[in-house]
């Protein structure tokens, strides 16, 4: 089995991080999704505690309590949000520099085949030039 070069093995890296990068994004958006039916859900809380409802009012204990509890899984989903769209950060930066790196080591790579090409031109004229067996001349 042939070895891979090196941009072949980043290329592959580079789309494993893409991928991951992906994942991440779709966590947040998620996370995203969690904290609008909270805000939603809290919405409601409200219109139903400042409701002239009498059946409300009977229920306005509850509805504190559950906006309360509503409160406390915003400021989580908050913070988690925010853990979510730095690792999204992290994990672009990781695929940019591995796809820079990538790119630089696949221009090294057709540099060298380019060199080498010029090297065997060069050798083939040499060959050329000289007989194959200089060694061997007939009197």
């Amino acid at each position: 089995m042939a070895e891979r070069s090196r941009s072949e093995k980043l290329k592959r890296l580079v789309a494993v991080q893409r991928h991951l990068e992906r994942i991440a994004e779709n966590e947040l958006a998620d996370t995203t999704r969690q904290r609008d039916d909270v805000t939603a859900s809290m919405e409601r809380v409200m219109d139903a505690i400042s409701s002239a409802d009498p059946i409300h009012m009977a229920f306005s204990i509850q509805y504190a309590d559950r906006y309360g509890r509503l409160t406390i899984r915003d400021q989580q989903l908050e913070g988690i949000q925010e853990l979510i769209q730095m690792k999204v950060q992290q994990e672009r930066t990781k695929a940019d520099r591995l796809e820079e790196h990538m790119n630089d080591a696949r221009e090294l790579e057709t540099r060298e085949a380019d060199d080498n090409a010029v090297y065997d031109i060069v050798d083939q004229h040499f060959a050329a030039a000289t007989p194959a067996s200089s060694k061997v001349q007939k009197p």
